[in-house]
């Protein structure tokens, strides 16, 4: 075995986030998807010995048991010759991520029907200090600090499937700042220190480009940043945009009909509490609940972000979500997109929950969190394909209801 493979290794601590999950058998998997998305994903290559490399790899995330380390793919594909040959694809080669991840996003944009781009984050516990961007940071899944990576994944998502189509490493400063670590790690010279606020808007602000269909809304989760500066740089992008923001977000009442106009920027758990005899019932399908049907209390007020004087605030609506009407709101949300009623933005939310459940069932035993190297391209490829290996099995799984013919019930 070459040495560089043992050397490249770092540590992997078992993330405390439940057992690992199985992928299908191979037999269950669809082999005319898989070569589907081999033709359109891996056509960019020029050589035929990187084609193949591509597809082992791909089809060794798909077989291979356990973690999806290069040695546990090649035991899949062909045994330590595999192995010398893999690590030399994904952690030393020259090919671009790029082009794949965009014929992705246009292989899903063909077949799924996406509704909704969703940024997710993914928290990678790791031990040691050489894999790049380890660190001590905050999970947001957990609630409290980890050691270990933090990257930020686009996911295409509808009712029915998510996949991930794009993902931004977070560089944390002390990484950024350090040259030795930038070399030892080969991250590029463009690759700047970030908050994780501002690692997922800048990955939103990249994949929102992906795909030919119409510009579909971003959803993030912004209850730990600065929900207007983030929300600015996407509208000033032409994104659609519907963000999760905290009880204390302050906007102002932009409605004078409205309780609290006139009173300035004020908490956002506050103004929907303020006009509760608005909320309506909606109903909707819990994607990950069996597809359940299930309704929640919800309402929409007009607000707008504080701006200074002459200029012209960004028309929005804050919805706020009741799951019991005599406690706070579940969850609060804002928007641009004020033309949509109340029951589809708040239909349109809970694909963050569909795109939760495939990342458990799906993406991590796909491999999403299971890259041993060191270096930012060794991880930026790998995670490539095992985004691929992820849509192959989401597409060919078609987590269907049995009977969708009325379709989610009218608020």
């Amino acid at each position: 075995m070459n040495t560089s493979v043992i050397k490249e290794r770092d540590t992997f601590v078992t993330a405390p986030f439940g057992e690992r999950a199985h992928l299908p058998s191979g037999a269950a998997l669809s082999d005319d998807v898989v070569r589907e998305l081999c033709e359109s994903l891996f056509s960019a290559f020029h050589r035929k010995d990187q084609r193949l490399r591509a597809e082992q790899y791909l089809r060794g995330l798909l077989t291979a048991q356990g973690r999806k380390s290069i040695r546990n793919i090649a035991a899949q594909v062909g045994g330590q010759a595999a192995e010398q040959s893999l690590h030399h694809f994904i952690s030393s080669s020259t090919w671009d991520w790029r082009p794949m991840r965009r014929a992705l996003a246009s292989y899903l944009e063909r077949t799924a029907a996406p509704q909704a781009l969703v940024v997710r984050s993914m928290d990678i516990p790791k031990a040691g200090e050489h894999s790049v961007g380890v660190d001590r940071l905050f999970a947001p899944e957990l609630g409290h600090m980890f050691r270990g990576q933090q990257a930020f994944g686009v996911w295409f998502a509808s009712e029915e499937v998510s996949a991930p189509v794009d993902w931004r490493l977070l560089l944390p400063h002390q990484w950024a700042s350090d040259p030795a670590r930038r070399d030892r790690a080969e991250v590029p010279e463009a690759a700047p220190a970030e908050s994780a606020e501002e690692c997922a808007v800048a990955v939103a602000l990249d994949s929102a480009r992906y795909g030919a269909g119409p510009r579909r809304p971003v959803l993030l989760d912004l209850r730990r940043g600065n929900p207007q500066e983030a929300m600015g740089r996407l509208f000033a992008a032409g994104a659609p945009v519907l963000a999760r923001v905290s009880a204390s977000a302050r906007v102002s009442v932009a409605n004078r009909a409205l309780p609290g106009y006139g009173a300035g920027p004020l908490p956002a758990q506050r103004i929907v509490e303020m006009v509760t005899g608005m909320r309506r019932p909606v109903r909707w399908l819990d994607t990950a609940g069996q597809w359940a049907g299930r309704t929640s209390l919800a309402t929409a007020v007009p607000v707008a972000f504080p701006v200074r004087a002459g200029v012209r605030p960004r028309p929005m609506l804050l919805v706020g979500e009741w799951q019991d009407p005599a406690r706070p709101p579940a969850q609060l949300w804002l928007t641009d997109l004020t033309h949509l009623p109340t029951a589809q933005l708040l239909r349109t939310t809970k694909l963050t929950r569909r795109v939760d459940q495939d990342f458990a069932r799906t993406g991590v035993p796909a491999g999403l969190r299971d890259f041993v190297g060191r270096s930012f391209r060794g991880w930026h490829r790998h995670i490539t394909l095992a985004s691929a290996a992820h849509a192959a099995v989401a597409l060919t799984a078609g987590d269907y209801p049995v009977d969708r013919a009325a379709g989610p019930a009218s608020a």
